[in-house]
């Protein structure tokens, strides 16, 4: 338990000052715990006499007594506070960090409801829990201490039958948490399994009513929940079984400790307020054990949901880059024997493709699905990683580049465009100060002026959840117009038009043409208007480039591309 909560200590350790008074307030409300009991006995063995205690002590000592306690405890409270709330903010910024510095492997490995519901939900839910329940595990054990010294000044005899309790104690909570530990990983692993089933149906509702599919994925749903309550119900079983445990053990030791007392009270003459004082501290000690039984399975589920980030951050390397930098780069590119295999026994999705590309050339790549064009544009901003070989840019092996710098040689346009919700101007300028007079010009550009021009609020206006109120053409051309604010010498288009009908087409080709000046431009092409004016096509086939040429050589050569061209490629 202590070498798992070392891991997470860095990032609840900011708040010293919090720490401090929240222990410091958290001894003063415990050590308070034995004065009631104390209280009991002069008020039994003096205050029932004539003359005994003054009236005015005993509301007196009360009230100060229940004021010191109050007031401690609302210390402690927001002292804790404040540390669980800074841990957390700490916890959630090295979390965060991880998912935009990790190799994409992460995004393969991790569905995107699972890495939202541990960044937000699980990390919040452990820290609250964890520190919560570690602080009460501190105050009830103080609270023990001082009560068992109180009874040891009192009657160390029987305070060693009342000490019986805590290995037995120990024990129970012991073998209940470890069940509860491993109940509650797999609670997670279901929740993760339940939360992606409900992300796919509501990424997928168009089709799952298209092919009446609801009652099927209804019953999916209802097999998962079932599942977790199953989970749900042990756990809780596991949990609520220390109390009675715990409650059974004090019986047992309340009635041995009765019984010894009268026994004691016959030959020592024990004073009935002595004796009272002793019973009321015993039974207070019931309330600490409880909640010391009670308090493995907050801390476990606790640390078993920080532990989960932690596992995430620690086990997925960084991508790590090399040391060369170029503010622009010219846009020649080498592509030197690639290899790129997926899966070990699979087939590669790249095999032995050599190709160079020259400065301000426009090359397009055609082919079936599956072919592998999508898999050799992306390995350019390392997106995926080769197997083998070498792929260069200005003659820099593309390993060797910082990754930022590499990255600011490339701009994409594809057929998913993925906006952030926020303003048009801070999606246009994404990733860069927005200057607001180059934004407009960018979505002019890009044939979106008219329509700018029609929003209340202009290039201020809020795009929604990945902008879709905005038509496909619209969304397109916004995505045109941010690859123009980046002004990247290097441009990749992955089949940018696929999805338009004929009218929107046509308006992003038009910005398509001005955003393709000047640069290096790799097209992977869904519709014959885009290929044809490229000054090269390559051909491709399983991995492997099997033609090149211009679009009149490759269709004098007759063949695979003249072949996919009198398929109707040109009407794809």
């Amino acid at each position: 338990m202590l070498q798992r909560l070392r891991r997470i200590w860095p990032y609840f350790s900011q708040s010293k000052s919090g720490w401090a008074i929240a222990v410091a307030s958290t001894v003063i409300a415990s050590a308070t715990e034995p004065l009631v009991p104390a209280l009991l006995k002069p008020l039994l063995d003096q205050g029932f006499q004539k003359g005994g205690i003054d009236l005015w002590v005993v509301p007196v000592a009360l009230l100060l007594l229940f004021g010191v306690r109050g007031f401690a405890g609302f210390v402690a409270q927001i002292a804790l506070a404040k540390v669980t709330n800074l841990g957390l903010l700490d916890l959630r910024k090295a979390m965060f960090q991880k998912t935009l510095t990790a190799r994409l492997n992460l995004f393969a490995s991790q569905s995107s409801s699972s890495l939202a519901n541990m960044v937000v939900y699980e990390v919040q839910n452990g820290s609250s829990m964890l520190v919560n329940s570690l602080m009460s595990l501190t105050r009830d054990s103080l609270t023990l201490l001082a009560l068992s010294s109180y009874l040891l000044y009192l009657n160390w005899k029987l305070t060693l039958i009342v000490a019986l309790l805590i290995p037995a104690v120990a024990l129970v909570m012991r073998a209940l948490s470890r069940r509860l530990y491993k109940l509650t990983k797999a609670s997670q692993t279901a929740t993760d399994s339940l939360a992606y089933v409900v992300e796919e149906n509501v990424l997928a509702h168009r089709d799952i009513r298209l092919h009446a599919a609801q009652p099927e994925q209804a019953r999916r749903f209802s097999h998962l929940s079932d599942a977790l309550r199953r989970l749900s119900m042990k756990s809780t079983a596991a949990s609520a079984a220390m109390t009675p445990a715990t409650q059974m053990l004090a019986a047992l030791a309340l009635s041995a400790v009765i019984s010894v007392a009268l026994l004691q009270s016959a030959t020592d003459g024990t004073s009935v307020g002595s004796f009272v004082a002793f019973v009321t501290a015993m039974l207070m000690l019931v309330a600490p054990i409880k909640h010391l039984s009670e308090v493995a399975g907050p801390i476990t589920r606790g640390l078993a949901a920080l532990e989960r980030g932690l596992d995430l951050m620690e086990s997925i390397e960084d991508e790590v880059g090399g040391d060369f930098s170029k503010t622009r780069a010219d846009g020649q590119i080498n592509f030197v024997d690639v290899r790129v295999a997926y899966n070990a026994g699979t087939a590669p999705a790249l095999d032995g493709v050599s190709l160079s590309i020259k400065h301000g050339e426009t090359v397009a790549f055609v082919g079936t699905s599956g072919a592998g064009k999508t898999t050799l544009v992306n390995l350019l901003p390392r997106f995926v990683e080769q197997s083998s070989g070498r792929i260069e840019l200005d003659g820099h092996d593309v390993r060797d580049w910082q990754l930022d710098a590499l990255r600011r040689q490339f701009a994409l346009v594809s057929q998913h465009v993925v906006m952030l919700n926020d303003t048009l101007a801070v999606n246009v300028a994404l990733g860069f100060d927005v200057d607001r007079e180059k934004v407009l010009s960018c979505l002019k550009a890009a044939n979106l002026d008219r329509f700018v021009a029609e929003l209340p609020q202009g290039i201020d206006s809020q795009t929604g959840h990945n902008a879709t109120q905005l038509s496909g053409g619209q969304r397109q051309r916004l995505a045109i117009a941010r690859a123009l604010y980046k002004d990247a010498p290097v441009l990749i288009l992955d089949e940018a038009t696929s999805a338009l009908d004929t009218e929107s087409e046509r308006a992003v080709q038009e910005a398509l043409q001005r955003l393709m000046r000047n640069r290096t431009t790799l097209v992977i092409a869904h519709r014959l208007s885009t290929v044809q004016h490229a000054d090269r096509i390559i051909m491709m086939d399983s991995g492997r480039i099997i033609e090149s040429g211009t679009h009149k050589t490759l269709l004098a050569k007759n063949g695979a591309y003249a072949h996919l061209y009198r398929l109707g490629f040109q009407n794809t």
